[in-house]
Order: C-alpha cells, then structure tokens, then sequence
C-alpha cells in the first residue's frame, strides 16, 4: 500500500475506532451497565452523606437520565455502577471510557469543550471567597501578599490566577485536592480564604463544623454554568441526557427539585442555604442553552 494511502487508512481507522468508541448507549446496551460519577463534597449538587451515599441536586438529575436509559436500551435490570470524581481527574476519566456520565458541579465553557460535550445548562454560578468572619476579608483587595486557596482542576483555580496577577496582588495562591480540603485549609488558618463558586462555598459553609465562623464575601468574578457532561461525538446519548433535562424542566419536576436543594432544609444537617433561583438560571428554563462560558 503507498504510504499517502496507508495513511488514510490509518486516520479513517481511528476515527472510526473513536466513533465507536463515543457511541454510550449501545456501549452499555452491550455491556448491560452503566457507570456514572458522583462528587464527594459538592453541596448541594453531588455529595456524600455518611460513608457511601451520594445525595444532591445534580445526583437526582443522574437518576432520571439514568432510567430514561434504560427505557431506551429496553434494559429494566440495567446495572449501574457509582464512582466518585475529582476536579482533576473528571474529565479524563469521562474521555478515556471509565464511566459514562458526569452531573455534578461542572463549569460549562468552551476550553473543556474541546475535549467533552456538555447538555443542557442546569445552573449559574460565580466565583467568590469563604473567609472566617475574624479574618477581615470582605473583598479581593484584602487578600494582597496572603495566602489563597482553591481547589485542583477547577475553573475557579484559573480565574483567581488571572486576577492575582493582572491586579498585581502577590497573593500566594495554593491547591486543595478536593473542596473539603480546601475548606479545612481556611478553618486551619493555612489560608485566609477560600476561591470557589458561590453556591459551593455556602454549602461548605453550612455542613463545616463551625458555620457561624465563617462567611461568603466579595463580588462575582464571573458568571458560569454548570451542565452535566458527556463524551463527544455521541449526538444520541447528548439526545437523551438533554431530552431528560427539557422533560423536568417542561414538567416542572426540575423546580420542584431546585426547590428541595436549594429552598429547603438538606442533609446531613438540615441547614436551608435559601437560594433563589438566579436570573439566567430562570431564563433558560425557557432557552434550554447549552452555551458555554467563555
């Protein structure tokens, strides 16, 4: 074979091999499994309460897409499987077949897009800082020659990044491995304050074991969705995961659950974090976006 030729096969080869290879439902059709992630201190969307559990608002939105699959693949006896994710490794794990969904408490935008393909927005979010209420941080400008940390693989880490060095702050910016490290790293004055998205930060805050210490301050640094995440290349499967979401949404099922995580006391604490739903969050209940951040 002529190498010009060889390597046209080779290249319609592998695309074929990653066509194959994107296409979930007739994986876990095949396999009669499926494997979707969970986070492990993403209150209130994907966390865990006691040894185990997962529980959140992103958690029941994986069980409805969850039984939808199995009416499309005709499976009723479908086997699922659970796996905890982290910030850093969520997105290879997704891409290289480890598991096949991902709602939790992922940023939308269009860097990670070129390696997954988001559903339907399900959330809005933006950066700002959990501080002890002694620590005298009410707002970014506080935080000039101190320590700052946020959490590995996170949009978050990136963002207080940028304007560390574009507002010349020399903040000494350090990474937790999860969010409840990076929590403990604030309650054990290892840093002044903790950059995160705000909905996360007040759910910390209400689970961590002094609440009354401690307080979300400063300004939104920008505004991001969150939306559940998926291979590329798999129109099917984005399909079904978005046609799940429209359905809670067309139903009113999705506000009844925003209501449950967001307006109402959640475990393990019974805390209400009293959150309305925000202007862009509303809006694309009309939309039904899956437009990414920048």
């Amino acid at each position: 074979m002529k190498p010009t030729l060889l390597i046209t096969a080779m290249l319609l080869a592998t695309g074929l091999a990653t066509t194959a290879n994107a296409q979930t439902l007739k994986k876990i059709a095949d396999s009669n499994k499926m494997t979707v992630s969970y986070r492990e201190a993403s209150v209130p969307f994907s966390y865990l309460i006691g040894s185990s559990k997962s529980v959140g608002f992103s958690v029941e939105l994986t069980e409805a897409i969850i039984d939808d699959v199995r009416k499309k693949v005709k499976k009723p006896n479908l086997e699922v499987a659970y796996m905890p994710v982290t910030s850093q490794n969520r997105i290879p794990l997704l891409v290289n077949g480890t598991y096949d969904l991902e709602c939790g408490s992922t940023t939308n935008n269009s860097i990670r897009a070129k390696d997954v393909t988001f559903a339907i927005n399900h959330f809005y979010t933006g950066t700002r800082l959990l501080a002890k209420k002694s620590s005298g941080v009410k707002n970014y400008a506080d935080l000039a020659k101190k320590t700052v940390v946020s959490t590995t693989g996170t949009t978050n880490s990136q963002v207080i990044r940028k304007y560390n060095t574009d507002k010349k702050l020399d903040m000494q910016i350090i990474l937790g491995k999860d969010h409840d490290d990076s929590l403990l790293l604030v309650e054990n004055d290892r840093a002044v304050a903790f950059a995160m998205d705000d909905i996360l930060l007040f759910g910390l805050m209400a689970n961590s074991k002094n609440p009354a210490s401690l307080e979300v301050v400063g300004d939104a640094l920008q505004v991001e969705p969150y939306a559940c995440m998926l291979r590329k290349d798999d129109p099917e499967f984005k399909k079904l995961v978005d046609g799940t979401i429209t359905r809670l949404i067309k139903t009113g099922e999705f506000t009844r659950l925003y209501t449950k995580w967001f307006m109402s006391p959640i475990p393990p604490k019974g805390v209400n974090l009293n959150l309305p739903m925000a202007a862009e969050l509303k809006a694309n209940l009309k939309d039904l976006s899956d437009k990414p951040a920048l």
